[in-house]
């Protein structure tokens, strides 16, 4: 079978106005190179320059352009172009052929048409048929994981309970609230969960208005306030992460060694537990470890500091199932046995939960070590580089974090740190 060498590029086109470069609404073009060929597809989205991540070859996050369509739908058609093409290819290595310009060019024609067709007959299309097509499609598109799929099907379970014979135009302003109320009482979701659970139904909705399932816009102008507190960093101070590497794990234990290792390389890397868990040796790599994460595809390279090299090395020689790199355990267990380390370590600081259902608010107050998990890591480890003064945009390299809105929390987490961290000097 023949290997087909090719390259597709997102990008803007560069258009001139009176010798000056235009900044708005400038159409997505796709270029696609392949053997020795060039076509150059128009999308029919345009952006304004501002609005386009050329790094990412996407539309930014949150934005809108001219007509009004948002970042999401216009990626996810570029991305559907882009594999509709991708596919062409591979049917034609394993036909051991190279397909023609026009052939290329009529994939995208297929989907040009496609998304212009009348909409679709709407006795024959139940909204959960049409939900079931979003997450197969939405799914295949953007590479879900096996946890996003289980989210979706909890909000295909929560409409199915709220009305097993639900259509489209049930769900107009005063549908949408009773759905709210009916999390709400029914499901007995906190505020937090709720705004989670409609954010998800809203890219359901915007999905299938856009493929002509059906014409009710009601979800666009649908902005309840739901109040709700500010989330918590969790994360571990140094003199926290200081108690969990000098305690003594006891014989009985020694299975909370290997976990206190992985734990504390993704303090000192930022790595995710997903990434930790797929790491192999062939992505360590002298003075840095190399990897392209599970959740958003990135491709990071993380340096080496003395304490996860040190981690590194200790497993260097022992051998792991599929070439990992550590010993890491299922996801499950490493959270219980976390838990279990930072008890034993005596991280038990109280810290207060605030959150709301409806108007009324409960506060819950938990020792520390009953919020850790395997994320807390990464938490820590952003925390702990902001606090010495590493740049921003620094940390957001070795983490993958595209805007600063993510990182927020973040910071004002390691002001306040500095701010204390200042205030000893008063003691001296």
């Amino acid at each position: 079978m023949i290997q087909i060498k090719r390259n597709l590029i997102f990008s803007l086109e560069k258009r001139k106005k009176d010798g000056k470069l235009i900044t708005d609404n400038i159409p997505i073009r796709l270029r696609v190179n392949f053997e020795g060929s060039r076509v150059d597809i128009q999308t029919g989205y345009r952006i304004d320059i501002s609005k386009w991540n050329k790094e990412k070859e996407e539309v930014k996050n949150g934005s809108f352009n001219k007509l009004g369509q948002s970042s999401s739908s216009i990626n996810s058609r570029l991305l559907e172009l882009k594999v509709a093409i991708q596919d062409l290819f591979g049917d034609y290595e394993r036909l051991d052929q190279i397909p023609t310009k026009e052939e290329v060019k009529q994939v995208a024609k297929s989907l040009k048409t496609k998304g212009k067709v009348e909409p679709k007959v709407q006795i024959t299309n139940s909204l959960m048929d049409v939900f079931d097509e979003f997450v197969k499609e939405n799914g295949r598109l953007n590479n879900w994981s096996t946890a996003t799929f289980t989210k979706f099907s909890a909000v295909q379970k929560h409409l199915n309970n709220f009305n097993p014979e639900l259509s489209f135009d049930d769900l107009d302003e005063s549908g949408l609230t009773d759905y709210l109320i009916h999390l709400r009482k029914v499901g007995k979701m906190k505020n937090s969960t709720i705004k989670k659970q409609l954010g998800f139904l809203k890219w359901f909705l915007r999905w299938s208005f856009e493929k002509h399932y059906h014409s009710n816009d009601a979800y666009q102008a649908f902005r309840p306030k739901i109040k709700d507190s500010n989330k918590t960093v969790i994360f571990l101070t140094e003199e926290e992460k200081a108690k969990i590497i000098k305690y003594e794990i006891p014989s009985t234990k020694n299975y909370l060694e290997r976990v206190r290792d992985v734990l504390l390389f993704t303090c000192y890397t930022g790595l995710r537990y997903s990434d930790v868990y797929n790491l192999k040796r062939s992505d360590v790599k002298p003075g840095h470890i190399e990897v392209t994460t599970v959740k958003t595809s990135d491709s990071l390279i993380i340096e080496f500091n003395k304490h996860s090299k040190a981690i590194i090395e200790k497993y260097a020689h022992i051998p792991y199932e599929d070439d990992k790199a550590l010993p890491v355990i299922s996801n499950q267990k490493m959270n219980d046995y976390i838990k279990e380390l930072a008890e034993l370590a005596e991280i038990n600081t109280p810290v207060r939960l605030t959150h709301y259902t409806g108007n009324k608010r409960t506060d819950e107050v938990l020792p520390k070590y009953e919020l850790l998990g395997t994320h807390v890591g990464r938490r820590t480890f952003i925390c702990s580089a902001l606090s010495i003064g590493i740049p921003v945009q620094v940390v957001m390299k070795w983490t993958g974090h595209s805007d600063y809105k993510a990182m927020k929390p973040y910071i004002d987490v390691a002001d306040k740190t500095k701010k204390s961290a200042m205030e000893k000097f008063n003691e001296l």
